[in-house]
């Protein structure tokens, strides 16, 4: 997506817009803007209640404990005959649903059952590139996008275990690295502490989405990208499609935070975004949602900083506890072609779709977290 010149206006308006807001508020503090956000996991009750396998519904036991099974890496592997692919299981708050009897799962690769053999759930460290878009287009010092980016940015920051592995990368024209990946939290803040004022104008996201892509395609263990930006992209040397297409190939989750969704929604209200500028922000967010929805990730659009907490706790309880799925593809051939891969949960004896209650027997949505697809090796002449 290129960028109108009405978006263009819209940056410099925003800047002004909230200079008299900002010029009254506090400076962050050197940790980081935001506060420390708060569990919203259920509280434990003393029971479970686990569902048979071949119950044509599963239980969501209350009690949100560790599972005591051994920590795997989970890996997404694509150059032989086995793939593996992580699968996380969420209900209709975003909690991750432990306890799923393996023989409810069902896997589908270009419409066609595979046969699972093996399902496995663990809680592992995360590896975590924050790929961060800072330029002048929407960053710029003091406006509301500026402090909206280092609210979130710290926010996640803070929501990180001790053990786990945190890159953080900040883009404009180009990607530059801030911090490689460390468990320091006092680099990951010096780096952090560097996004003060912004360099250039350009926001060049496809470019840096696969570049992080690619340095992160052959870390082992669970990993991600936790993308913070407007979803704008003004001059990459790719185009949307060759981005798409190599971001599916390397397969690393993203998951992203859309940002200025309030102000977008009081300017559009007040008649300050014309039709252009709209239809590019809401080109935006579906560039979002599909890099998300494609490499396993999810995505997400606040409008108010109290949604911040929520949303890093779906995203650790997504990444840290998930299900490693494993099966030998019935097309073995090595010709390189993308295959389309579907997760399901299912009655293994009709089925049929999974029902899924609550611990009172009420049915709930949930929804299956899981890459769209993998790259199939190519036989090597």
């Amino acid at each position: 997506m290129r960028i109108g010149k009405h978006t263009l206006a819209l940056a410099a308006a925003a800047a002004m817009a909230f200079s008299a807001i900002a010029a009254g508020q506090d400076a962050p503090p050197q940790e980081g803007p935001g506060s420390q956000p708060t569990e919203t996991v259920a509280k434990p009750r003393k029971k479970d209640t686990e569902a048979p396998a071949d119950s044509t519904q599963t239980k969501i036991p209350s009690k949100y404990h560790k599972e005591t099974v051994p920590q795997t890496d989970a890996t997404f592997k694509s150059e032989a005959t086995t793939v593996t692919v992580d699968v996380a299981v969420l209900d209709n708050r975003g909690h991750f649903i432990p306890r799923i009897p393996p023989g409810n799962f069902r896997v589908l690769e270009d419409g066609t059952p595979q046969p699972v053999s093996s399902v496995s759930m663990g809680e592992a460290p995360m590896t975590v590139c924050l790929l961060i878009e800072f330029s002048n287009l929407f960053q710029q010092f003091w406006s509301e996008g500026w402090y909206q980016t280092l609210t979130a940015a710290y926010g996640f920051v803070q929501t990180l275990k001790p053990e786990d592995y945190v890159a953080v990368i900040a883009y404009d024209l180009k990607p530059e690295i801030l911090s490689d990946f460390t468990t320091n939290r006092e680099k990951t803040n010096e780096a952090l502490q560097r996004l003060r004022i912004a360099g250039f104008s350009e926001s060049n996201l496809y470019d840096a989405l696969v570049d992080a892509e690619t340095r992160m395609e052959n870390i082992e263990g669970r990993k991600a990208i936790v993308l913070i930006s407007s979803g704008v992209d003004t001059f990459s040397k790719l185009t949307f499609d060759k981005a798409r297409k190599a971001i599916q190939s390397a397969g690393v989750p993203v998951y992203a935070i859309g940002l200025l969704q309030a102000l977008r929604e009081y300017m559009d209200a007040m008649g300050m975004l014309g039709s252009i500028a709209r239809l590019d922000f809401l080109q935006a967010d579906n560039q979002m949602n599909t890099f998300a929805r494609e490499t396993g990730g999810q995505a997400f659009f606040p409008r108010f900083y109290g949604e911040f907490p929520a949303i890093f706790n779906a995203v650790s309880q997504a990444l840290r506890n998930q299900y490693t799925i494993t099966y030998h593809p019935t097309n073995q051939a090595r010709d390189g072609a993308f295959r389309k891969i579907k997760v399901e949960l299912v009655n293994p004896a009709t089925g049929e779709p999974l029902r899924v209650v609550d611990g009172k027997g009420h049915s709930i949505k949930y929804q299956i977290v899981a890459k769209a697809g993998y790259k199939a090796p190519r036989e090597v002449e």
